[in-house]
């Protein structure tokens, strides 16, 4: 129930004074603990009903409270919606008149609902709040659901496959248009991308072979391969994301980049799409931009209590750089926009420079980076420091110029965050300094360094204990006395995980903070072992040991713990 607005509902719950501070709070870790949208651990801990947290709702989006819902949806109101715009925006329509439609919405605060469907309907359209799953339980009673799976579809495209399609190699820019619009080619790229979306997938991949044409989901960190549609069909698959992606289908020699926003189930989705030429077609990958990460809070990143109150303190400084490392995939660019979100208020100026912009954050000016146009990250750093900003972000420091510039406009009084590419946290000053950076002027600049990994969270519907053998212990480095009892667990396996015992991700964190101390091993050139025994004996946890922790509290397994730290 109204999962990826969790903050939101906490803040308005609060701002109502419907509920305790001391049960926002008991209730907002479970939430984070347990990965359960927060509005359904409520109603599980007996803390809100459900219809005043429905009223509270409606009442913050000045909309419409239609709980309890009628068992069936009056026929002049359902003839005004088409099942497909039901299915795809997660609305079923309460009243219509003329000029007036009221829609029932499982996403309620939605926004861009509105401006599509006003559009898709030629009718003003006003929301209605009630319970979401009521709601897409309407849906299908008077819709119908989509019944057709990406493995039926796949199969329905070997017919097509057989057509003019198969066997060619080229095709002109007319014909790929053509296939690229034909309504079974639509229909799949349609299904494959609500299917990622409803299993939470953080990139699709089209991979074009010389005897198949592979779509893999990244989930929670790993590639699960779906059902392959037929080879001969991979130029018109391809060539319909490009479409919509507005990039150039007839351009298939160099690498594209795109973007795609669309609305799957009521919710808004952001696409990020590459093309890549390779020896047997165009490799396609999606990156899913999901919108509820511009949500996100730092208090709801997983981090320790007291790690949390150094970032919080470090990033409330008026200068100085805080940076962020971590491989890919690692969630610096979500904990960086979760510093950002703290930060902004009107009377503070942030500016950042990202390649690309990812997500788009009110009050906040971003500047893509644009290497056609030579606006590299240090030219646009550069041209920032004329902007009179308070807090400068910058995407990554690529380079001695962006870091040269970076410590510029630390010592001029500004802010800046940033990201590296780095193992751990006190790699990250060894890297700056191998770049070329004086190790005087980093020391009198740098004020902390934040390292990160995300490791797979242990489903919760099958968590399962077990007593670990003294080869586990001896790997995870723990003595059996150490442990009191406790048992280890793991995921057996179910529906909900997909069976791989695994739902969700978590963050391990490793936070070095610089203090007198380590600022003078840094102008001595001290080294990263040297660096890291320092750090550690002056109160660092390193990644493993943050890792470890995680894993003892029954949220991993030592085997994530192991492949990430």
């Amino acid at each position: 129930m109204f999962e990826g607005h969790d903050q939101t509902l906490r803040d308005l719950l609060a701002e109502r004074s419907l509920l305790e501070p001391s049960q926002l709070d008991l209730a907002f870790d479970e939430h984070r603990n347990s990965g359960k949208p927060f509005a359904r651990v409520l109603l599980d801990l007996g803390l809100v009903e459900k219809e005043p947290l429905l009223r509270a709702v409606a009442a913050h989006l000045d909309a419409e409270c239609a709980e309890p819902l009628s068992a069936s949806l009056p026929g002049e109101a359902l003839a005004v919606l088409e099942g497909s715009l039901a299915r795809t925006y997660g609305v079923a329509p309460l009243r219509a008149d003329a000029t007036t439609v009221t829609l029932l919405a499982v996403d309620p605060f939605n926004s861009q609902l509105v401006n599509d469907l006003t559009f898709a309907l030629d009718r003003d359209v006003r929301l209605a709040v009630a319970d979401p799953e009521r709601i897409a339980s309407l849906i299908r009673q008077h819709y119908g659901e989509e019944q057709a799976s990406v493995e039926e579809v796949a199969g329905e495209l070997q017919a097509q496959a057989a057509g003019a399609a198969a066997g060619r190699d080229e095709f002109s820019e007319a014909d790929l248009e053509e296939m690229a619009g034909q309504t079974p080619i639509i229909r799949f790229v349609n299904l494959v991308l609500s299917q990622a979306i409803r299993d939470k997938a953080s990139d699709i991949h089209f991979e074009p072979f010389e005897h198949e044409f592979k779509i893999r989901y990244r989930i929670d960190g790993t590639l699960y391969e779906m059902a392959p549609p037929p080879k001969a069909l991979a130029m018109p698959i391809i060539s319909r994301v490009k479409v919509l992606a507005n990039l150039n289908i007839a351009e298939r020699r160099v690498p594209q980049d795109g973007r795609i926003k669309l609305t799957i189930a009521g919710r808004p989705v952001d696409l990020r799409v590459s093309t890549l030429p390779t020896q047997f077609g165009e490799s396609v990958v999606l990156r899913v931009l999901d919108q509820s990460a511009v949500q996100l809070e730092l208090g709801q990143l997983t981090m320790p209590p007291e790690l949390e109150a150094g970032v919080r303190d470090i990033i409330r400084r008026p200068n100085g750089i805080f940076i962020v490392t971590g491989p890919t995939g690692s969630g610096k660019t979500t904990t960086l926009y979760s510093c950002l979100k703290e930060l902004n208020s009107p009377d503070v100026k942030i500016l950042t420079v990202e390649d690309p912009v990812e997500y788009e954050i009110d009050g906040i000016m971003q500047v893509p980076v644009n290497y056609a146009a030579d606006l590299s990250f240090a030219r646009a750093l550069r041209s920032f420091l004329r902007q009179d900003p308070d807090i400068v972000m910058v995407g990554e420091i690529r380079d001695l110029e962006t870091a040269q510039i970076a410590i510029q406009a630390s010592l001029t009084g500004h802010l800046v965050l940033s990201t590296l590419h780095t193992n751990d946290a006190p790699g990250a000053v060894t890297r700056l300094v191998d770049m070329g950076i004086e190790p005087f002027l980093l020391a009198s600049t740098l004020e902390a360094v934040l390292a990160q990994r995300l490791v797979r969270r242990i489903c919760p519907d099958c968590r399962t204990p077990y007593e670990p053998t003294d080869a586990v212990l001896k790997q995870a480095g723990i003595a059996r006395a150490e442990l009191g009892g406790q048992p280890f667990h793991y995921g057996r396996g179910c529906p909900s995980c997909h069976h791989s015992g695994y739902r969700g991700r978590l963050g391990i964190f490793e936070l070095l903070k610089l203090d007198d101390a380590l600022r003078e091993l840094v102008v001595a050139g001290a080294s990263l072992v040297q660096l890291r025994q320092r750090a550690a004996a002056r109160g660092m946890v390193p990644l493993r040991d943050a890792g470890l922790r995680a894993m003892l509290a029954g949220e991993t397994t030592l085997d994530e713990v192991a492949k990430y730290t």
